[in-house]
């Protein structure tokens, strides 16, 4: 017969847990340790284990508790080559925004206070004036990602009207979450124009009525349609609004500040570069090229700017103190000229001759003849420059004692795990995405995991 949850509940070990923790939680561990008892003596337990599992619940339970308040987050060791993992929380932030972060949040701060007249301030001054500084002549506004960013400028600039884009542009980014939806969320009416391959000016010619508030134009940051294609470029499409009395929006996406070109990534444009161009607005987020926290940013035209600030989803929409505090910093690196030090940037720009002097270091140390440095592709990621290869060095693991699939799982279940990938019966540690600091977890790992 098992004991009641309140029996457990009373015993010593058990009593010192619920001082510690909140006593439902321990009473729920307790309950699903009693139900775990129960299969056992359906699956024909003996005796014997049964009492011994009985007299030792409370240790079941301290451990059962344990797992249920482990922290969801941890550290992990990017080695797959992606610069911008989405699943590995995209961009990495600056140590001047983890530092501001540490010394801000943990006391009060002027978030919503202006200093100077003692009144009730805005949230996003700070960012706002950054901006304004880093693109003349322009207004922005900063939400909680890219996707709101779009919802907030169609919802205010198009909603029960049409908005027309082209039907190869009606893209779907992470977690299913599609172009389409999201405006049809905002209020606006989506008009699909050309086909999935081939779109040109005159079908948006032909698609613009009374009913037209807006043109869009989302950059196909995470595919490429190849072949027998035709496109209208932006700046096709910024003619034709100014022609029609409309204004013309850019979902850009990847965000990227500095000089694609510099570092490998053909096909991308640089803000300043796109700004160029005269859209009404474009928007882009923090968390991608930028290197800052997870936002969606909006630059135009101050006219369109202030209208989606009035816009009251804009509220809903809005960043917490964390974000801004992340992105005032990562912006002021970009006006310091200090862009290099941002953890993406640098990333990008690690030249060869240094990745493979780290790759063979790490190879000598771990000193095994399964384990040699060879070249490698990293990736961008992110949705962004999705064909793209970035040349690289990895460390490229044969399989030897364990399979590779055995020796990824392995090394996933470290501390901190590294997360690898496989690549032509080899299992590869692409060392564009590792921090120096951890290439001695790597040779550590390594002389564990890797037997010939």
């Amino acid at each position: 017969m098992l004991p009641s949850v309140e029996k457990i509940l009373q015993q010593e070990d058990v009593v010192t847990l619920c001082e510690k923790w909140n006593r439902p939680l321990v009473a729920e561990a307790v309950a699903e340790e009693l139900d775990a008892l129960r299969h056992e003596i359906e699956s024909g337990v003996s005796d014997e284990a049964l009492k011994k599992k009985i007299d030792d619940l409370h240790l079941a339970v301290a451990n059962r508790v344990g797992m249920m308040t482990a922290p969801s987050f941890g550290r992990v060791v990017n080695a797959t080559g992606i610069v911008v993992h989405t699943n590995l929380g995209r961009s990495p932030l600056p140590v001047a925004a983890l530092e501001r972060i540490s010394e801000l949040c943990g006391r009060y701060l002027n978030l919503e206070y202006d200093l100077k007249t003692g009144e009730r301030g805005k949230r996003d001054t700070g960012c706002r004036r950054l901006l304004r500084l880093l693109f003349p002549g322009h207004d922005a506004l900063v939400v909680n990602n890219n996707a709101a960013a779009v919802l907030l400028a169609l919802n205010t600039l198009a909603e029960g009207r049409e908005v027309v884009i082209s039907r190869g542009q009606i893209i779907e980014i992470g977690d299913s979450f599609r172009i389409n939806e999201i405006q049809s969320k905002s209020g606006a009416r989506m008009v699909e124009v050309g086909t999935t391959n081939r779109t040109r000016l005159k079908d948006f010619e032909k698609a613009i009525g009374e009913d037209t508030a807006l043109l869009l134009s989302v950059h196909p940051s995470n595919y490429r349609i190849v072949g027998f294609t035709a496109q209208v470029s932006l700046a096709e499409l910024i003619e034709l609004g100014r022609k029609r009395g409309l204004a013309v929006m850019e979902d850009w996406g990847s965000g990227c500040l500095v000089e694609p070109g510099d570092y490998g990534i053909a096909g991308e444009e640089s803000a300043t570069e796109l700004l160029k161009k005269g859209p009404d607005a474009i928007c882009f987020s923090g968390d991608k090229l930028l290197s800052g926290p997870q936002a969606g940013v909006i630059i135009g035209h101050p006219e369109i700017i202030e209208k989606m600030r009035s816009n009251h989803l804009y509220r809903a929409l809005r960043v917490g103190k964390l974000t801004l505090i992340a992105l005032e910093e990562t912006l002021l690196l970009y006006l310091k000229g200090m862009q290099s030090t941002l953890p993406v940037v640098e990333m990008l720009g690690r030249s060869i001759p240094e990745l493979k002097e780290r790759a063979d270091g790490i190879a000598a140390k771990a000193d095994s003849p399964l384990v040699s440095v060879i070249e490698s592709a990293a990736r961008v990621g992110g949705g962004a420059a999705p064909q793209v290869e970035l040349p690289s060095v990895a460390i490229a693991v044969k399989s030897g004692a364990v399979s590779i699939d055995e020796l990824k799982t392995q090394l996933r279940e470290k501390d901190p795990p590294i997360i690898a990938r496989v690549h032509q019966d080899k299992l590869l540690l692409d060392l564009r995405t590792v921090f120096p600091d951890e290439d001695s977890i790597i040779v550590s790992a390594l002389k564990r995991c890797v037997q010939s």
